[in-house]
This record gives C-alpha cells, sequence and structure tokens, in this order.
C-alpha cells in the first residue's frame, strides 16, 4: 500500500507542502508579477494572442521553470505564455485595432471567432469522423478512431493546471461549446465499452484528468474492474500535471487517495499507463517534479512521455538527448516524439519534415538503448499515426520511408510506403507520392470510410 507522505524525508519539499494552486487566466496577465517588469508592448501583444488562444499559467511554474532572466527566447516562456507571432499579422493587426479603439465587445467577439475558424480547430477528423454512433446516437464525450483504443473526455479535467500555447485541443479551452469534447456520465462510457469488447484500451484525455478530484475520478476508474470489462487491459491517463502542478501527486489533500486508486487498478490486474506530457528537460528538473515521479511508480503505474517537436522550444536534438536521457534515469518510458499538428499556431511551431527526422535521429545517436524506445517523428494525421522512417534514395529517386504505426485500417499498420523528398513539406498534406504513383496506397480507402460515414451522418440528421 502506498505509505503516506513523510515530509522529513525530503526537506526541499516542505516548503511546498501548504503552498495553494493559484492560477491566471488571460484576464489577469498584468498581475502576474514577473509579467509586470516587461515591456509595455510585450504586454499588449500577449494580451492580443490571449484573446484569441487560450492562456493559463499557475505559480509553480512561472517560479520553477521560466528562466526570467532570458526573456523572450525561454523555451519555458515561450511554451506557456503567448507570443505576436503565433497569429498571423493581419489577423493580430485585427484583434489589436479592435482592442486599442476598445471597440465594443460583441465586435471584438466576431472578430476573434473569424480568426480562430481559420486556424482549423479540429484536426485529423476529430469532429467529423472519431466521434462514435452508438444505438443510432453520436456519443458525446468519446473518440473511437483506432479500434483497441477509446478516448474518454470526463467534464470536470476539460482544463489543464497551466496551458500550452502549441496545444492542438485548444478549441476545449475557448469557451465555444461547439468546440468542445466533454461527458459528463461514466454510465455511458462503461456501457460503450461492454459493447465493444475489441477495445483493449481506455485513455482518459481533455484537458488533463488529473485536474480532478480523486473522488471525482474514482467512478469511472473504479466502474473498469467490472468482470464484463475484462477486455479493457489498459487504463492510460493522458497528463501534463507532472511538469505543471507535480503536487498532485505529493501535497495536494487527496494525493494519496489518488496513488491509492491507481495502486488499486494495477492490483487488480490492469496495466495503468501515465501518458506524461513532456516538451523540455527542465520539466523534470525539480526536486517536486522527482517526488511525483517517484510517488507515481511506487503505485505500480508506468509513466511513458510524449510531446511535439517545436519550433523556438525543443528543435534541437541535444534537448531530446538529455530530456530522454534524464526520463530513463528517474524510471520514465520515451514513448513518442510527434510533429506539430496542424491546427492553432502551426506556422510558428512547426518545423520541416526532413529536419525533424535529422534531429530524432541525431537524438537516437546519443541515448541509450533505453531511450530508444521513443517512435518518432510521428504525424497524428486523420488516416493515421504515419511515422518518418528515414531519407534515402531508391532508383535514383530522394525520398521519405514512411510507415503507419496506427490506422483507422489495422491493415495499414507496419506497411511502408514513400513520398517524394520535400525539404519544405510539414505535414502529410504537404507530402505527394513517390515513384510516380498517382496516390498513397491508403487514400481511396480513407475516402469511402470519409463517404460512408456521412452517409450514416446524414440519415441520423434524417431520423432526427
Amino acid at each position: 500500500m502506498t505509505q503516506p507522505i513523510k515530509m522529513t524525508a525530503n526537506q526541499l519539499l516542505a516548503s511546498d507542502h501548504q503552498k495553494a494552486f493559484k492560477v491566471y487566466a488571460a484576464r489577469h496577465l498584468e498581475r502576474i508579477p514577473q509579467v509586470q517588469a516587461l515591456p509595455a508592448n510585450m504586454r499588449f501583444e500577449m494580451q492580443v494572442i490571449a484573446n484569441v488562444l487560450p492562456f493559463r499559467v499557475n505559480d509553480y511554474v512561472l517560479e520553477n521553470l521560466i528562466d526570467w532572466g532570458n526573456i523572450p527566447d525561454d523555451p519555458m516562456f515561450r511554451l506557456l505564455f503567448p507570443q505576436r507571432e503565433m497569429l498571423a499579422e493581419d489577423d493580430f493587426s485585427l484583434i489589436a485595432d479592435l482592442m486599442k479603439r476598445q471597440a465594443p465587445a460583441e465586435q471584438l467577439a466576431q472578430a476573434v471567432e473569424t480568426v480562430r475558424t481559420k486556424l482549423n480547430p479540429h484536426p485529423a477528423g476529430q469532429m467529423e469522423l472519431n466521434v462514435p454512433i452508438f444505438h443510432q446516437q453520436r456519443v458525446q464525450g468519446l473518440q473511437h478512431k483506432y479500434r483497441e483504443t477509446v478516448l474518454f473526455f470526463p467534464s470536470q479535467g476539460q482544463v489543464c493546471h497551466s496551458y500550452c500555447t502549441f496545444c492542438f485541443r485548444w478549441p476545449q479551452f475557448v469557451g465555444d461549446k461547439d468546440l468542445r469534447f466533454a461527458s459528463k456520465e461514466a454510465d455511458e462510457l462503461l456501457r460503450y465499452l461492454k459493447h465493444h469488447t475489441q477495445v483493449s484500451d481506455i485513455l482518459f484525455t481533455g484537458g488533463d484528468p488529473m485536474v480532478m478530484k480523486t473522488a471525482n475520478f474514482e467512478p469511472y476508474l473504479r466502474g473498469l474492474l467490472k468482470p464484463e470489462l475484462a477486455h479493457v487491459q489498459t487504463v492510460r491517463i493522458g497528463t501534463k500535471s507532472l511538469s505543471f502542478w507535480p503536487q498532485r501527486f505529493v501535497t495536494d489533500p487527496d494525493a494519496d487517495d489518488l496513488l491509492r486508486l491507481l495502486e488499486s487498478l494495477v492490483k487488480a490486474g490492469k496495466h495503468v499507463a501515465i501518458m506524461a506530457h513532456y516538451n523540455h528537460w527542465r520539466e523534470l528538473d525539480t526536486p517536486m517534479a522527482h517526488e511525483a515521479i517517484r510517488r507515481l511508480r511506487s503505485t505500480g503505474a508506468i509513466i511513458r512521455s510524449q510531446g511535439p517537436l517545436l519550433n523556438h522550444i525543443n528543435a534541437d536534438a541535444e534537448v531530446w538527448a538529455k530530456m530522454w536521457r534524464e526520463q530513463v534515469r528517474l524510471g520514465i518510458v520515451p514513448y513518442y516524439m510527434f510533429v506539430e499538428r496542424d491546427t492553432g499556431a502551426q506556422h510558428y511551431f512547426e518545423v520541416p519534415l526532413a529536419k525533424a527526422w535529422e534531429i530524432y535521429r541525431t537524438a537516437m545517436r546519443h541515448v541509450s538503448g533505453l531511450a530508444r524506445t521513443a517512435r518518432g517523428p510521428s504525424m497524428s494525421a486523420s488516416p493515421g499515426k504515419i511515422e518518418i522512417q528515414g531519407v534515402t534514395k531508391i532508383d535514383g529517386e530522394k525520398v521519405f520511408v514512411l510507415r503507419f504505426i496506427q490506422g483507422r485500417n489495422p491493415n495499414w499498420v507496419q506497411k511502408p510506403f514513400f513520398a517524394k523528398y520535400d525539404e519544405q513539406a510539414t505535414w502529410l498534406n504537404h507530402l505527394k507520392p513517390a515513384f510516380g504513383a498517382k496516390q498513397f496506397f491508403y487514400e481511396a480507402e480513407y475516402a469511402d470510410m470519409i463517404a460512408h460515414r456521412q452517409e450514416i451522418l446524414t440519415e441520423l440528421e434524417g431520423e432526427c
């Protein structure tokens, strides 16, 4: 059984024991002490961007993760704080002008909505293809893209301790109900899983499920122990809390309850995987983070790390190598290097696929085999997770070597295919088939999937 906290075991944690969670949203930007020292024009630019993209930060990240002597170049500052270049210049000027003129709130809101619609708020078929249909109804708060894995969005977990500026789920946080996934019903999830026995993995995601009180999270997790859900072998929990509020596992009032809950799942035979989001080694570099990792591992849960390759933040092989080495040292399993998704401020963060592969390859050369579990660079595109395996020449043609790590059709998985080399390409839709082919091998079938799905949705709308 997980032992109660022994504060004397690490006096470095003692000062944090009674520290309450304090958060700043966009309307509080000017109240942040560290921000007050920044130039007025920079503060205004932040406010402009924060009208369009979500902003939220807490005292822990302000005090421990950002080098305030290296602004604006500090990578954690760029990860957490809005930057002018995150919007196209015309869009920035539109919002900035309305703010300077103190335009009516309705006019500003309409302009913000116009800008947001340009940012591809739901990439990779999340709204059109991923929401399952069960008993002739779309199941809100679930996504079922791959046969074995269901994503669940508990309504109490659709916020984070702090927001990453690159987040592909930014529409969850901007107050638009039409853009938001969420479910309040644990029973609805359990009914769906009971009738889909091919599902072996459930991923709780958001937002961040770890913002939930243990008492609110428990019904979802305990329900998975029912005999009729024995086919659900793995419980995954996607979280950034190990980086942005490790106190959740150490000094929060219900931290011990949470750990005991996870431990009970492990003892009941479930594989519990904490899908920890990391973007920089500095997130691993505090005593509180170390203690949170230690305590989580003591439950029998496995911590796996994932995160995207981002310009301005971690587009450097040594950053990734150092992060992966440190993760292995702390008992974390490196899992994925993702390519920045085609949404939000993609133009600010994107890295050409050719450069992404070089960064990944170089980082791999500087770590031991235990860190080479990280897969990537991987594009979580609408057809599936597509990995760039390399760049080579075949019959004189320079090509990207690609494969599906996961696919809407499981038969696509692990099948290699080739794209013409393009030094500027940053996403799947920029790539063209190699060797004179008119389309990639999966494209015709994928088009049929889209058409079939549209027929089903049209029928449902007609019934309504």
